[in-house]
């Protein structure tokens, strides 16, 4: 197990840039640890009330309003932009340009972890499998370990809870890409499923988003794990980066001499040094789509390479129906079913929503564009949707990748609107029995909403709402 990191916070000098989920987690920690804490923030104070009423009886210094140079003096001993914050910030460039070493919360959380580590990224599915991962390991037959704590990216982060695990603990964390780009310490088991175009307005290139992806694997060592997604090129293209066990998963067949999981006639098998173990899981899957199968068979080799058994999988898969805003059902509504797939923030993942029905489809697009091509979603919204409700900042791009309507072609009909809730209205007006409503967007929620949960939580609001006297 690597060592924990032993700095004495007291006294030193730590700015975090930003204010929301992350930075308020860190600033509680670091000042219980006696250091002196800069919360700084772009939004004004009067907007930061109920998150300053968080920090009461911490000693925290506000700097709100804006990310003035002015938080680096005196010199800090380290600079934490949070997940939102990018890296071309002027305070984080200022720093770097200083000399002053920048970190975030899940990075001083594998430092500060006594225990076992877990993380997972990639492009799509992560919250779904780390879940998955999660429910397996609560089952913890053979009680391998004392507290399971799941946490990260999806839902607190585990900097909230570090001072209660012991070493027999397991943590299982969610890292986003931007969490991963400031690393310089991997996890004991490093699972990267996929990656795919992503966060390209904030990495720039494909080269930098996958190298941010890496970094979960480039600082494990010959004794730690990582898990990769065989049937992606990118993630399997990391190969030659993983320092020590290799598990991969995926539906094309396990290479010779390679151990991972894999799918036989419908079953799920994983083979491990010769030795192949029957997973009996496919009958209790109740996610729709392939990707969700796919999302199962990651879980599992996941869950095994952290040691649980396939008791242990089957356990965490029985009665699992999902993450709220992944193709969550919400309704039938004039005979059509209204699914809610607000996590969809890039075209492939609105294209996986697209290929888990067969019905016919009203569709629901747009957003804001992360500088992502939208070709390949154009091409089968043509080949496999009813009518397209196109809205938000992106509607132009979206618009110009479907292309120009053909008569008596898919789709048969294409609409654009302003707002969301203006796309919704649409899709009622369209609505009939024997459709699905997809609302799938391909875009974030940044032009309307806070976040894809708020942007999911408001179209589940409206359609709830709907009464059968909406014309």
């Amino acid at each position: 197990m690597k060592g924990t990191m032993t700095l004495n916070w007291q006294n030193q000098r730590v700015v975090i840039l930003g204010a929301a989920r992350q930075g308020l987690a860190l600033a509680r920690y670091l000042a219980r640890q006696g250091a002196q804490v800069v919360l700084n923030d772009r939004r004004p104070a009067e907007q930061l009330q109920t998150e300053m009423q968080q920090m009461q009886g911490l000693a925290v210094e506000w700097v709100t309003g804006g990310h003035p140079l002015s938080v680096l003096e005196p010199r800090p001993s380290l600079v934490c932009p949070s997940g939102g914050v990018p890296l071309n910030n002027p305070v984080v460039q200022a720093a770097l340009a200083q000399g002053i070493p920048l970190s975030n919360d899940t990075q001083i959380f594998l430092e500060a972890a006594p225990c076992r580590t877990l993380g997972i990224t990639g492009s799509a599915g992560k919250t779904t499998t780390t879940t998955l991962v999660g429910r397996m390991a609560q089952s913890n037959r053979a009680g391998r370990y004392r507290r399971i704590w799941v946490g990260g990216n999806i839902g607190d982060p585990l900097i909230n809870y570090v001072d209660e695990m012991n070493a027999s603990d397991l943590a299982i964390l969610e890292v986003s890409s931007f969490q991963a780009e400031l690393l310089t310490r991997s996890p004991h088991v490093a699972a990267i499923l996929n990656i795919t175009p992503n966060h390209l307005d904030r990495h720039g290139t494909m080269e930098a988003y996958i190298a941010a992806k890496a970094r979960l694997l480039d600082f494990q060592t010959a004794e730690d794990c990582a898990v990769l997604g065989r049937d992606n090129p990118a993630a399997w293209e990391l190969r030659p980066r993983v320092k020590g066990r290799l598990l991969s998963f995926g539906f094309s067949p396990l290479p010779p001499g390679h151990d991972g999981a894999y799918l036989e006639n419908g079953k799920f098998y994983l083979c491990e040094a010769g030795r192949v173990v029957r997973l009996p899981v496919e009958h209790h899957i109740e996610l729709r789509g392939e990707h969700n199968r796919l999302n199962v068979l990651a879980a599992c080799a996941i869950a095994h390479a952290a040691g649980f058994s396939p008791e242990d999988m089957e356990a965490g898969v029985m009665g699992f129906q999902g993450v709220p805003h992944r193709l969550e059902y919400v309704r039938t509504w004039r005979g059509a079913q209204w699914y809610n797939d607000s996590i969809a923030t890039a075209p492939e993942r609105t294209i996986a929503a697209i290929r888990s029905f067969t019905a016919p489809l009203i569709l629901l697009l747009g957003g804001r564009d992360k500088d992502l091509p939208w070709e390949e979603l154009g091409q089968l919204v043509r080949q496999r949707v009813d009518h397209v409700v196109i809205f938000g900042e992106a509607a132009e791009k979206i618009q110009a990748a479907i292309g120009p309507r053909i008569p008596g072609s898919r789709p048969y009909s294409l609409t654009r609107v302003p707002t969301c809730r203006d796309a919704v209205l649409a899709a009622a007006r369209l609505a009939q029995p024997g459709l699905v409503v997809l609302f799938s967007p391909g875009g974030t929620s940044f032009d309307e909403f806070k976040d894809f949960e708020e942007r999911g939580e408001r179209f589940k609001e409206w359609v709830l709402e709907f009464s059968e006297t909406l014309r």
